[in-house]
C-alpha cells in the first residue's frame, strides 16, 4: 500500500483531455481556443506548480499534446468511455504512488488543490480524496492511489462508468473548496466559452 499521506514527489498530475466533447460539436476540448491559447495550456500552467510530474490523458491529436513535452496516454478501449477510462490508463502509466486528476477545461484550479486533497485524506482517513464545492462532489478533481488500479479495472469490467459509483466503494475524504467556487468553472459549450470570455474581459 502507498503511504497514507502522499508528498508532492509521490503524486502525478493528470489532465483529462480524452472526452468526446459532444456539446462542442465533437471537437477536441483540450485544444479548444480560449483567451489566445488552447484550454489545456491554461491547465498545464495552473497545475504544474502543484506537482513534480504531469501527464495528459487524450484520445485524439496525440502528437499535438505530446508537443507540450509531457507523457500522453490514451484510453485502452475505444469509444470515449468517460473520465474513469482516462483514470485507468493514467494509473497504469504513472510512476508515482498517487495521481491527482483535473479536467482539461478546468481553467482556474485552486492553487492549493493538491495540498487540500492531501490534507483531507490525512484528516479523514480516506482511501482517496475528492474535492467538493460545499454542495456536491466534483468527481474529476480527485486524489487517487495506484493501489486501487485493480479495483478500478474490475469496476469498469463490470460495465460501470460513473466516478461517483466507483468512489462509493471506498472511503472517500472530501476536500471542501467552497471558499473557491471559481475553481470549478469549466467549458462545455461555445456559449460557456463566450460567457467566460466576457467575464474575463470585464475583470481585466
Amino acid at each position: 500500500m502507498p503511504t497514507p499521506y502522499p508528498h508532492r514527489g509521490a503524486i502525478t498530475g493528470v489532465i483529462l483531455a480524452g472526452g468526446a466533447a459532444r456539446r462542442l460539436g465533437g471537437q477536441d476540448k483540450g485544444l479548444w481556443p480560449f483567451g489566445g491559447r488552447p484550454l489545456v495550456e491554461w491547465v498545464i500552467a495552473a497545475f504544474a506548480p502543484q506537482v513534480d510530474t504531469l501527464l495528459i490523458s487524450a484520445n485524439r491529436n496525440l502528437e499535438r499534446y505530446a508537443g507540450y513535452g509531457l507523457p500522453v496516454v490514451a484510453d485502452l478501449d475505444p469509444g470515449f468511455q468517460g473520465p474513469l477510462a482516462g483514470v485507468r490508463s493514467a494509473l497504469r502509466a504513472a510512476r508515482t504512488d498517487w495521481i491527482v486528476t483535473l479536467p482539461c477545461d478546468g481553467l482556474y484550479p485552486a492553487p492549493d488543490l493538491v495540498e487540500r486533497l492531501v490534507q483531507a485524506l490525512r484528516d479523514q482517513g480516506g482511501e482517496l480524496a475528492v474535492a467538493t464545492d460545499g454542495q456536491r462532489m466534483q468527481p474529476v478533481h480527485a486524489l487517487l492511489p495506484l493501489a486501487l488500479a485493480a479495483d478500478l479495472e474490475a469496476f469498469l469490467g463490470g460495465g460501470e462508468r460513473k466516478p461517483t459509483l466507483w468512489y462509493a466503494r471506498h472511503r472517500v475524504a472530501l476536500a471542501d473548496l467552497s471558499d473557491r467556487p471559481g475553481c470549478f468553472i469549466n467549458i462545455n459549450s461555445p456559449q460557456d466559452a463566450a460567457g467566460l470570455a466576457r467575464h474575463s474581459d470585464r475583470d481585466a
